[in-house]
């Protein structure tokens, strides 16, 4: 499929639906690799599912984040290091919108071109024609088939001052380097999204060219004309792994439903569908799957449709935007944990689609998009505070 012909999200959505099955028995083997099996690497490639935020005029599918979330929902149901994948390089290639285009045709010379890349610490310090790049980064989630890498830097002038925006703050620049300039680190050994390979990589004394770094604030205006580009990384990143996150959950549901609720825990006479404390655990969870959507997806829906008129995004839209995604991905998390307890003893097996799930959607609720401290921000700002983190990072 050229992606470049395809101007629905619903169309993509098709194609993923149709690679589920693929993708549920890939998932296995995505934990054992801690990476995406080559069969289903590919797969994805050949689907252009890795240009689905691209702008178009790259032969992108620039779609709509209400577009993209549902995809990254549906993804979710298979397999959440796949869907994690697929998010975290999406939005890295939206840096395609920033960039000079003879950049972008470097970085994305084919469809197997993808971009990754973590936090630091480091530090870019101007030189001419370009800057040298010093630090360690991590959690560069879908690094191993990436063939670029980035770096979110400080830029230090020559006089050894900071660079800052025009309007005297801080700023943070992006520098981007083929993957094979630096060593990088297998550390991803952790409890859940093992198939993210989110490794980490050094880089020491690395010289970037100027037409391969940006500066990341909302003061930058993109190079192309779509209102996706209005929506930061950030914003990008919560929506997208909430979705995810009630994917895993729905999918975690739907399983109890169809698998367990006729099984005999030892030692009771009746199915675990007849006891009264399940079958109240099933009507909360449903609840909370199908509010926590609504909430997001409407909230995105609308947003969607006011940044068509307005090309950017408010104060009070990203407050709405951080609300809904927090919320959906604490209740997915009390979804799966609740319904794993239900569960009993069958949840550990590997067999069985509870632990995996259960390992999954805890680890994406310890990330940073997912971290319940979002409503502490967000009660700080509807008091009139200035909250002490801020809501987004470009």
């Amino acid at each position: 499929m050229n992606v470049t012909t395809v101007t629905r999200g619903s169309d993509i959505l098709e194609q993923v639906r149709a690679i589920g099955p693929m993708i549920d028995a890939a998932s296995p083997e995505v934990d054992a690799l801690n990476n995406l099996p080559e069969d289903l690497f590919s797969a994805l490639i050949e689907r252009d599912l890795f240009r689905l935020l691209q702008p178009r005029e790259y032969g992108g599918a620039e779609l709509s984040p209400l577009e993209f979330v549902q995809i990254m929902e549906e993804v979710g149901k298979h397999d959440a290091s796949t869907g994690w994948c697929l998010g975290q390089n999406n939005i890295c290639s939206t840096v395609a919108a920033y960039l000079e285009p003879d950049a972008v045709k470097e970085i994305f010379r084919t469809p197997k071109d993808i971009v990754a890349w973590g936090p630091g610490p480091g530090e870019a310090r101007a030189v001419p024609g370009g800057y040298r790049l010093n630090g360690r980064f991590s959690f560069a989630s879908g690094s191993r088939n990436a063939t670029w890498l980035g770096a979110h830097v400080p830029v230090i002038e020559p006089d050894g001052t900071r660079r800052t925006a025009p309007d005297g703050s801080a700023i943070t620049y992006t520098l981007l380097f083929p993957k094979s300039k630096v060593q990088v680190q297998d550390t991803w050994q952790v409890m859940g999204l093992k198939g993210t390979g989110s490794d980490s990589y050094g880089v020491a004394d690395l010289f970037v060219p100027a037409e391969f770094a940006l500066a990341r604030s909302t003061a930058v205006k993109p190079r192309v004309a779509g209102r996706l580009y209005a929506f930061t990384p950030s914003t990008l990143y919560s929506s997208s792994f909430a979705c995810l996150g009630l994917g895993i959950a729905r999918a975690t549901h739907d399983a109890f439903v169809r698998d367990i609720k006729n099984s005999i825990p030892r030692g009771a006479k009746k199915p675990r569908g007849e006891n009264n404390v399940i079958q109240a655990k099933i009507g909360t969870a449903e609840a909370q799957l199908r509010s926590s959507r609504m909430y997001l997806i409407g909230s995105l829906e609308k947003i969607w449709a006011e940044v068509q008129q307005t090309g950017a995004l408010t104060p009070e839209q990203n407050v709405n935007i951080r609300l809904a995604t927090t919320w959906a991905i604490q209740n997915a998390r009390e979804v799966v944990a609740s319904l794993y307890v239900a569960a009993g003893a069958m949840a550990i097996f590997q067999a069985n689609p509870f632990e995996k799930r259960f390992r999954d959607i805890h680890s994406l609720s310890q990330q940073i998009q997912g971290h319940a401290a979002h409503f502490e921000t967000v009660g700080q700002i509807l008091l009139g505070m200035e909250p002490d983190r801020p809501m987004f990072t470009f």
